[in-house]
Parts: structure tokens; C-alpha cells; sequence
């Protein structure tokens, strides 16, 4: 590798670190005061409203309700058939080792 090559590879690393460096100050500095993203766990739910809207006069509206509770929420991403199967079984272990 000739002394160019290794300059420029420096240069490059050097341009990386300092890119990371002031990202991860930028995040530091956001105005959230220190507090975490979303929600308090608790009961109820949170509404999201969502709407699009083409140029053309078409367009859609939706709301969706996100749970607060993380087990509830949790379930939501189970799928039906896994449910349906452990509701059936009551949660007992099998004899045969599955489940």
C-alpha cells in the first residue's frame, strides 16, 4: 500500500468517526427532556389516526387502537391459529413432549 493510499484511507476513517460522533451529539441534544418514547403501561387504549389522501379525490381514513397494556399488546401479534390452539389446551403441557 503506498503512502497515498494509507493518507487517504485515514482521511476517509477519520471523516466516518467524526460523522458518528456529531450524529450521536445531535441525539443527545433532541428536546424530548430525557424521557423515554411512548406510553406508560396502564389500561385503555391509544388512539392512531391515519389518512391519505391522493390528488385525485381518492384517499382513505383509519383509526386504530393500540392497546396499553404490553400482555395485550403482545397478543396482537400472536396468530389466530396459535391462540386458538393454546386457549384449547388451557395451557396444560402435552404428554407427548410438544407444547
Amino acid at each position: 500500500m503506498s503512502y497515498l493510499a494509507a493518507l487517504l484511507a485515514l482521511v476517509i476513517l477519520g471523516i466516518l468517526i467524526a460523522r458518528a460522533i456529531w450524529i450521536m451529539r445531535a441525539e443527545a441534544r433532541q428536546d424530548n427532556g430525557g424521557r423515554p418514547r411512548g406510553v406508560r403501561p396502564g389500561s385503555g387504549y391509544t388512539e392512531v389516526q391515519s389518512e391519505y389522501f391522493s390528488g385525485l379525490g381518492g384517499g382513505s381514513q383509519s383509526a386504530t387502537r393500540v392497546p396499553r397494556d404490553p400482555q395485550e399488546y403482545a397478543r396482537a401479534f400472536v396468530p389466530r391459529r396459535a391462540a386458538r390452539r393454546d386457549h384449547q389446551t388451557n395451557g396444560i403441557q402435552r404428554s407427548d413432549g410438544h407444547g
